[in-house]
């Protein structure tokens, strides 16, 4: 299911969504500008690579470029491909906008990062010793919309539903979009603890998928998710 909109629009010009998804492609199309052997630096470098952060942890010592916990970071912003990074960003914005409402500018960026970088510990939870770089928006996302079901469980999804070789849309509550995509992202990661020196199965981080979504549902409320204050202010 690919998720076009939503009906619960926006009544600000959510800037704080826009500016993480232009930093996202301007840092995509650098990546782009690089040679293969360049690309895998530049990941090394700034992905997280779970062994170097359980490394960082235990060590003092370690001579890179970036800190292993500043990967935490840094990783929420490198892509893989045109199909992860467009799959992230379309997410991030139809599930961003309303988020960034509800909490005001300040706090949705602060909650936005904080719930990238639990995800990202959350995948480095269950493969320490991974030398696989983990990158990418989709934990912060995940958290994201897991603030989204919880504030708007009601809304309607409209989802693009393949039948066959046939596509329709289907208006889905977004307590069964968003909590069918949980289920299957704790399934994946369930599954890819057989295989514990890979990033997730099929190359894919679903512990961060499916612990960013748990963060956000949790770290909303304590930001002010349900502050109606919130939205007045809207800093």
């Amino acid at each position: 299911m690919i998720p076009l909109n939503d009906n619960n629009p926006t009544k600000i010009t959510p800037y704080v969504t826009y500016t993480l998804i232009a930093i996202n492609i301007l840092v995509f199309i650098y990546q782009l500008s690089l040679s293969p052997q360049e690309l895998t630096q530049f990941f090394q470098n700034y992905a997280l690579v779970p062994r170097r952060l359980t490394e960082g942890f235990t060590s003092s010592e370690l001579a890179l470029i970036v800190p292993p916990v500043l990967t935490l970071f840094t990783s929420q912003f490198l892509h893989g491909g045109f199909l992860h990074i467009g799959g992230n960003m379309l997410y991030l914005w139809i599930f961003g906008n309303n988020i960034e409402e509800q909490l005001g500018r300040f706090r949705y960026i602060i909650f936005y990062l904080i719930c990238g970088a639990l995800a990202a510990l959350a995948q480095w939870f269950f493969s320490m010793q991974s030398t696989v770089p983990a990158l990418g928006a989709s934990g912060a996302i995940a958290g994201v919309m897991g603030a989204y079901i919880i504030k708007f469980p009601k809304a309607r999804i409209l989802a693009l539903v393949p039948i066959g070789f046939f596509l329709t849309t289907f208006r889905i509550p977004a307590i069964v979009f968003l909590g069918f995509w949980f289920v299957m992202q704790a399934f994946y990661g369930i599954a890819g603890l057989q295989a514990p020196s890979d990033v997730g199965a099929g190359g894919v981080a679903y512990w961060a998928h499916a612990g960013g979504f748990v963060f956000g549902v949790i770290l909303g409320p304590l930001l002010g998710l349900f502050s109606n204050s919130n939205r007045r202010r809207n800093y």
